[in-house]
């Protein structure tokens, strides 16, 4: 069966109805990155933190897949597919996705403050209540705090997809404009003799001279043209 690794940013959710952290009217234009998505920050106000992620949760539990994501995990039917994200959102598992590598954290989940990557204080917060207030504690004693790996801190599952890539068929980067390291650096490790796809209503500048296909559409339309042109002739 052949492999395919599909890296996706924010422009894969954005058909879903969810704000980009950066552009045109962009969740970080309101909120200076620096209080609400650094450990510092977190340390300086954790109430601020802890309601500006919230509140992205409340968000994200009044929006669905779109056709983009669905499309992308309908390729398990044909292909061994691995999605490796920047988004922290779910909705890659929710239209279907199996395997998804989430390099900045998830949103519904939540972690000790203590020590964040540490998986036995992982857990997924109950679609009930997702908020995370001031005295809500980890197993560990400490407070609990998103599961998001904020700017400063380590990427704990880049090494994972990394080796994603190994004997991969194909590689599929969607909406995401390349300019977020390390995240941006998985081109490099992608054999030159696998084809490169870029799907993406905007003109993307990517710092390679490798030959890459420029689907210029956006998530949904993208990921039909890419089956349709590209994808189904590699069976």
């Amino acid at each position: 069966m052949k492999r395919i690794v599909i890296l996706t940013g924010a422009g894969m959710s954005v058909e879903s109805g969810l704000a980009t952290f950066r552009g045109g009217n962009g969740l970080w234009d309101n909120l200076p990155v620096e209080q609400i998505a650094t450990p510092e920050g977190y340390r300086a106000n954790p109430s601020l933190v802890l309601d500006f992620y919230n509140k992205r949760r409340r968000e994200l539990l009044t929006v669905e897949p779109n056709d983009g994501h669905r499309l992308v995990a309908s390729l398990e039917e044909k292909f061994s597919v691995t999605v490796v994200t920047q988004n922290v959102d779910d909705l890659h598992e929710r239209a279907g996705s199996t395997h998804v590598i989430h390099l900045h954290g998830e949103l519904m989940k939540a972690c000790s403050s203590r020590e964040p990557q540490n998986l036995d204080y992982v857990f997924t917060l109950p679609s009930a209540d997702t908020d995370l207030k001031l005295g809500d504690l980890a197993a560990d004693g400490s407070q609990l705090r998103p599961f998001i790996v904020w700017f400063g801190e380590a990427v704990p599952r880049m090494d994972d997809a990394i080796e994603a890539l190994a004997g991969v068929d194909a590689f599929a980067i969607i909406g995401t404009s390349l300019n977020v390291y390390p995240a941006a650096s998985l081109l490099s490790f992608v054999p030159r003799s696998i084809p490169v796809y870029l799907i993406d209503p905007n003109e993307v500048t990517v710092n390679s001279n490798r030959s890459i296909v420029a689907i210029r559409k956006g998530a949904s339309e993208g990921m039909r043209v890419l089956i349709d042109e590209y994808l189904n002739k590699m069976e």
